[in-house]
């Protein structure tokens, strides 16, 4: 339930940003960035960025390959459909 959950916000935040300008503010690039990371940390993620860490922490988690994160087939295209909105706002990585 707690990845259906993420998706519709996930994909919430996608519509909405459907018309943004060419460039997002602050405020839409965090809301998706957290959007993105909140599905890597509901299937075990280790953080290692400071800024990650601070947001999710690592109590709990399990794979510290992005790639060995066992990720849905909706997971995946919700992370992918994230990541495009946040290149095409031209968000900070």
């Amino acid at each position: 339930m707690r990845s259906l959950r993420l998706s519709l916000s996930a994909s919430l935040l996608l519509a909405a940003g459907a018309t943004a300008p060419a460039f997002a503010n602050p405020e839409t690039c965090a809301n998706l960035w957290t959007a993105r990371n909140e599905i890597y940390k509901a299937q075990g993620y280790c953080f290692r960025t400071q800024r990650a860490i601070a947001a999710f922490g690592n109590a709990g988690c399990q794979y510290d390959n992005i790639e060995d994160v066992p990720l849905s087939a909706n997971d995946r295209r919700v992370i992918a459909d994230i990541v495009r909105q946040e290149r095409a706002l031209r968000c900070p990585r």
